[in-house]
């Protein structure tokens, strides 16, 4: 396959897409060497090369009651070490095609009101002021900004925008709508990239922060956690990566030991004959990071080949996890649980989940603290 009608066609960009495109991380000679890879089976580039097995024994830590590490959770907290991270770049698809953040995930309470009360209510139990960061997307952003301004919190929570990228065609060439280059965000794997880009992991280390949150906008069970928090920070390791019991029907994925390192790592990833049977424990996509580690992170990321059917055809998009993080830095896997109030896995894709999880995340927020859930 030939790429010189691509480098061509980037070449000849609109000036105003170009920019548009730079300001949020897009750089040409980037897509032309994701689109080298093209040709062949996509599961088979896909797959982690090298070694990989099941975890041993004692590599996964269950969350447990524990008065000790809670203190030292929430001194943390007191100390304004925290922020919270949430990723915001996705379109409810599932739900009406809408910014998802402004769904009502409670009558009169959408998913980023939620998340506003959990940091005004850290701040009033800690007395520290816990910032909120939210990973945007190109359509998510303003409106996510203005809620913010209406809101009158600017001063507590901001935005940041994850990168794009132009979508191919099966042929190599621009994926075109309307005649234009189709633009996409490159997926979660953008926010270590994207956050430094921001400033804002300087400013909080200069302030004195240390530990960066991250959780999905639509996992309604993952406040923060003193004894969680308590947990990262003796297991003195730069990640914690939240895992729950596994379910049938879980299609993402969980920890493998790959080339004798424990990591977060998807199905589709692992080898031809990895029984996936075998891993217990499914990821939640939340994790506590060391702000120090994110600034300093290193890492060759992986673009997996993505196809999608935009407008009835097929679309090639080249996309990163933030899993993959695991990769470059030691990681802590802290068992969570996944059912009744102390849930901290209840993911909510459409209205369907919403009403299925609405009961539970009604007595959540009458909790009168999000740093004393029970486990």
């Amino acid at each position: 396959m030939t790429f010189a009608p691509l480098a061509t066609a980037l070449a000849q960009l609109e000036p105003d897409l170009r920019e548009r495109l730079e300001r949020r991380g897009f750089r040409c000679e980037a897509l032309l060497a994701c689109a080298q890879t093209l040709g062949g089976d996509a599961t088979v580039r896909n797959r982690l090369p090298g070694d990989v097995r099941c975890v041993p024994p004692g590599t996964v830590h269950d969350l447990e009651v524990n008065p000790e590490l809670a203190a030292l959770g929430r001194a943390a907290l007191q100390a304004g070490r925290v922020a919270v991270c949430v990723l915001a770049g996705g379109m409810a698809t599932r739900m009406g095609g809408v910014v998802k953040a402004l769904v009502e995930a409670l009558p009169g309470k959408t998913f980023l009101d939620l998340r506003l009360e959990e940091v005004q209510k850290l701040a009033a139990d800690s007395g520290a002021r816990v910032p909120l960061w939210l990973m945007t997307s190109e359509p998510t952003d303003a409106p996510i900004r203005e809620a913010l301004s209406r809101a009158g919190v600017e001063a507590l929570a901001t935005t940041f925008e994850q990168f794009v990228s132009l979508r191919l065609d099966e042929a190599g060439g621009l994926f075109l709508q309307d005649g234009k280059p189709s633009v996409y965000a490159t997926g979660h794997g953008d926010l270590p990239d994207a956050l430094r880009a921001s400033g804002r992991l300087d400013a909080f280390l200069a302030s004195g922060g240390r530990y960066v949150w991250i959780s999905n906008l639509d996992n309604v069970g993952a406040a923060i956690d003193e004894t969680a928090l308590g947990y990262h920070i003796a297991s003195g390791l730069p990640v914690t990566a939240e895992v729950v019991d596994k379910r049938a029907g879980d299609a993402g994925g969980g920890p493998v030991l790959h080339d004798g390192r424990p990591i977060i790592a998807e199905n589709f990833r692992l080898p031809p004959g990895f029984d996936v049977s075998q891993v217990a424990v499914f990821n939640t996509n939340s994790f506590i990071v060391d702000a120090q580690a994110l600034v300093e992170l290193k890492l060759a990321w992986t673009y997996l080949e993505v196809r999608k059917t935009v407008e009835g055809r097929t679309a090639i998009q080249f996309e990163r996890l933030l899993g993959e993080v695991t990769m470059a830095l030691d990681t802590h896997f802290l068992r969570v649980p996944r059912d009744g109030v102390a849930s901290r896995f209840l993911p909510v894709k459409s209205f369907e989940d919403l009403a299925a999880v609405a009961p539970l995340l009604a007595a959540r927020v009458a909790l009168p603290s999000t740093t004393s859930r029970p486990t």
